[in-house]
């Protein structure tokens, strides 16, 4: 509370002609913090950074964002918390990193949904415009939401080309829902956040990931998996840029009004042009370092992966209904939408 009271005061300083007025000083310094790296061309550059030059320049200079890349600020799976605990004013992060706290945003992540981040990105974008996920961010002060590309499975040593192939592997995933879908092909699923994936492979605490090919390349798994396998429509993961409400709320009028200007489903789609974007450049990391690289014809309609992975979405909303959630709309919707932001 006192914290809160500060920032407001902060904020409200330059109104009455405090010294940043007289300056030229910010009035307001966000700190946006996430977890993927600051290297030339990455997401962190292409999309966070873009996304605070933008706001920088239309609130000439009163608005001022500092970045926290690679989990300086807070490790990845605190960050949303952080964010409601006003310990960071924005972050970029994963819904699944924090556990069950956002079920019904997670069934984009099932099988059979989404073939690229555009499509994903308008999906997860549009369930929170209609209202059907709202309710799971009174907590924070969402801005926009994405997703990644089509998530691959990248091993080392073993190319797997059928579900039995996982048999036994030890593959890091993501979240509770990939960790299903794993499980039921017979993989051994293990929790970590994306960063952590590099060093695990390397010392052999894993066999593989399940990373779109743009984490592949970011996250530098490239150096080490050298054996692909691509399984259309596998999963997806979900994403949210999200702020401290208490802080937004509190902004003067014109400023909140910067901050709406960068949010909804402009900012989802350009964040999915990224992603779609470094997918294709990992996948061509791979193919010039000689890897192998198996692609699933018909992806998850494929007979043995189908039958399979079907199950799936159905045993997890089943799940969530049990728990009285609405799980049966929202994923019937999803797929409703599907079709429309193909």
């Amino acid at each position: 509370m006192v914290r809160s009271l500060i920032r407001m005061l902060a904020v409200a300083v330059p109104l009455l002609g405090g010294p940043s007025a007289a300056t030229g000083a910010a009035e307001v310094t966000l700190r946006f913090a996430h977890f993927w790296p600051a290297v030339p061309g990455s997401t962190h550059e292409r999309l966070f950074q873009a996304w605070a030059d933008a706001v920088e320049a239309r609130s000439g200079g009163r608005i001022e964002v500092q970045m926290f890349p690679s989990s300086t600020l807070v490790k990845p799976l605190a960050q949303y918390q952080a964010v409601k605990d006003g310990i960071a004013d924005l972050t970029a992060t994963v819904q699944g990193y924090s556990a069950n706290r956002f079920p019904l945003t997670q069934v984009v992540e099932l099988p059979g949904l989404v073939d690229s981040a555009a499509q994903g990105s308008c999906i997860l974008q549009s369930l929170y415009d209609e209202g059907l996920i709202a309710g799971e961010y009174e907590d924070t002060k969402p801005l926009f939401f994405f997703t990644h590309g089509p998530g691959r499975l990248h091993t080392r040593g073993t190319l797997v080309r059928a579900p039995e192939d996982l048999a036994g592997l030890r593959i890091r995933r993501p979240t509770a829902v990939v960790a299903r879908l794993l499980k039921s092909l017979g993989a051994q699923p293990v929790g970590m956040p994306a960063p952590d994936s590099y060093q695990a492979m390397q010392r052999g605490v894993i066999d593989g990931v399940t990373l779109p090919w743009e984490a592949a390349l970011e996250f530098r798994l490239n150096e080490l998996a050298d054996s692909h396998t691509e399984v259309g429509g596998l999963y997806t993961l979900a994403f949210v840029v999200t702020m401290n409400r208490t802080l937004y709320e509190g902004l003067p009028d014109d400023l909140r009004r910067v901050i709406d200007a960068h949010t909804g489903m402009d900012w989802a789609m350009r964040a999915a042009e990224v992603y779609d974007d470094l997918d294709v450049a990992g996948r061509a990391e791979a193919v010039a370092a000689g890897h192998d690289i198996f692609t699933v014809e018909g992806g998850v309609d494929h007979p043995a992966w189908k039958a399979i992975l079907d199950p799936v979405p159905e045993a997890y909303v089943s799940d969530l209904e049990a728990h009285g959630l609405p799980a049966r709309a929202v994923y019937g919707r999803a797929r409703e939408l599907a079709a429309i932001c193909r």
